[in-house]
């Protein structure tokens, strides 16, 4: 097999593509590790609370629900920011 065949393949190029979609990939990761830890957080906090109070229940279940629809809407910004970065940039 004649090994120099692949050198056009195996040459390091760093080219502006590739940078924006190392970009978008770091933008989805960081922007989906924010609203992923406060639910996980929200949602312990509030089974903590349910399993001290079980009477509160609607008290602590409808700001938790918002809770967490506010974060997953912060994990959906972060969504269309990295889906900007690799197609519209």
């Amino acid at each position: 097999m004649d090994i120099t065949a692949l050198a056009p393949l195996l040459e390091n190029t760093i080219t502006d593509d590739g940078l924006r979609y190392i970009g978008a990939g770091f933008a989805m990761g960081f922007g989906a590790l924010g609203p992923a830890l406060g639910i996980g957080w929200l949602v312990s906090k509030a089974l903590e609370a349910l399993g001290r109070n079980p009477e509160a229940q609607a008290q602590i279940l409808t700001p938790m629900i918002l809770g967490v629809a506010f974060a997953e809407a912060i994990g959906i910004y972060a969504l269309v920011v990295a889906v900007m970065i690799g197609i519209v940039f």
